[in-house]
């Protein structure tokens, strides 16, 4: 074996254990977060139950939030035998790995090898696009696939083979998570605007994919399917302050700042001649349309801008690589590796008490390491091993991040998710009811039991259940 092609298969063998350790390590070890998680895994298991993949029931009720991909995905994975965490979970990791095999490969075809790796290794090393990565709601497959979509539209000459391909992953990206990327493509309409048959080809497929299920969603639904998934979940979520979700225009400018951490201090590398390339402006245009976009939007959640992360991601490193010096930014990056500690000690209080409570712990004895990281990094920049000192870096993410998942995971287990109440009184006699706990804890709850566990009366064999486990 020549030294080129033994480099390339030991870095891809270092790709996939890094790989392995960000996205699949420890996706069992907490039981289901939040309010969101139980209820659409709780949808997709009753669709893998019923055989009914059209309508989508909550407990009973048919539930209009959102359409079916997370649903399907889920429900495919339950008929395959995952348990109650793997399920929701597992396909969602396994559709961000694919996606970022994709996302290096066309920035390989479009920007070259180097670029694409930097890119890849942003992305995949990213806190946004790892969070979302091993959570089952629908961000993530709707970034991954309207982002992919997006990926197909970087060459000026479109095809009508490579638009109807684009087409058919906007579809799913409706399908994913509604109509927002038909207000998101703006840019690739504009792309197109003078190639009217990619153009054509591109929205009939996306059509062709996604309206089957809207079809015949709103015939069995009727009026109702519109006043809740149209207007109460598009248009009032973007104009009305009625689901709470309310923050200042400026809200995304810090969320997109964590998202992309550590990777931040690489925007100081882009300059004016990196948007020489059209290829460069199509990603810039996709990023502050859809920055533009969620910020005017008057309900925000650090989720929105997840599909702008990927045209971020791919103009740092296509700017890192061609930057002629890059090691204050580099070793800046090493440095916000800390942050990982830092979210592992906040997050688990974050979500008992809240973020505003929670405060910021920051732990001093993972410094050392982090400052012995960023000197390493800028030492390898200096001695013109870019691709190694970037590697280094991400290796420092791949080790924080199993960290955080094999320390804290446990933790929110306990204290945040419903599961270990349920194992402590799933084999109590009597009917499990509802005596206090949250929103999350109660959604939980009847996710672990499977079906919508009532208040307490005080009537005869009851069950108390609590939050405390008491």
């Amino acid at each position: 074996m020549t030294h080129p092609a033994r480099f390339r298969g030991l870095l891809a063998a270092a790709g996939a254990l890094a790989l392995y350790c960000l996205y699949f390590l420890g996706l069992g070890r907490c039981g289901l977060l939040g309010p969101d998680e139980p209820r659409y895994a709780a949808i997709g298991l009753r669709m893998a139950g019923s055989g009914d993949f059209v309508m989508p029931v909550l407990w009973g009720q048919p539930w209009f939030e959102k359409p079916p991909l997370l649903y399907w995905m889920t429900a495919a994975a339950s008929r395959m035998g995952l348990d109650s965490e793997l399920a929701p979970r597992l396909p969602v990791a396994l559709l961000s790995v694919a996606f970022l095999l994709f996302f290096l490969a066309v920035l390989r075809r479009e920007f070259g090898a180097r670029a694409a790796l930097f890119a890849a290794a942003i992305l995949a090393t990213s806190a946004g696009w790892l969070g979302y990565s091993h959570i089952a709601v629908t961000d993530l497959p709707l970034s991954a696939t309207f982002a992919a979509g997006m990926l197909l539209l970087l060459r000026p000459a479109v095809s009508w083979r490579r638009a109807a391909a684009s087409g058919a992953l906007f579809g799913l990206a409706v399908l994913a998570k509604g109509l927002v990327p038909f207000v998101l493509l703006l840019p690739a309409l504009w792309l197109l605007r003078r190639n009217i048959r990619a153009l054509a080809v591109m929205l009939a497929v996306a059509l062709a994919v996604a309206l089957p299920w809207y079809a015949t969603i709103s015939a069995r639904a009727g009026r109702v399917f519109f006043d809740e998934f149209i207007w109460k979940h598009h248009f009032a979520r973007f104009a009305s302050d009625a689901l709470q979700h309310v923050q200042p225009w400026w809200y995304y400018a810090p969320v997109l700042m964590v998202g992309l951490a550590p990777w931040t201090p690489l925007a100081a590398l882009l300059r004016r001649r990196t948007f020489l390339d059209a290829r460069a402006r199509f990603l810039l245009a996709w990023f502050l349309w859809g920055l533009v976009f969620f910020s005017v939007s008057r309900n925000k959640l650090p989720g929105y801008v997840l599909p702008l992360l990927p045209a971020a991601a791919a103009l740092l490193g296509v700017a890192l690589d061609a930057a002629r010096r890059a090691w204050v930014a580099l070793a800046a990056c090493a440095m916000l590796v800390c942050l990982f500690p830092v979210a592992e000690r906040v997050l688990p209080v974050a979500l008992i008490t809240g973020i505003r409570r929670a405060g910021v712990q920051f732990p001093w004895l993972p410094l050392l390491p982090v400052i012995a990281l960023a000197i390493a990094a800028a030492a390898l920049e200096l001695r013109r091993h870019r691709l190694a000192a970037t590697l280094l870096v991400s290796a420092g993410v791949v080790v924080a991040t199993a960290h955080f998942v094999m320390a804290s995971f446990p933790v929110l287990d306990r204290n945040v998710s419903a599961r270990v109440v349920w194992r402590k009184v799933s084999g109590q006699p009597g009917r499990p009811c509802f005596v206090s706990g949250g929103r999350d804890f109660r959604y939980g709850m009847n996710y672990y039991f499977g079906f919508d566990v009532p208040d307490c009366t005080g009537a005869s064999g009851e069950l108390p259940v609590r939050a405390d486990g008491s």
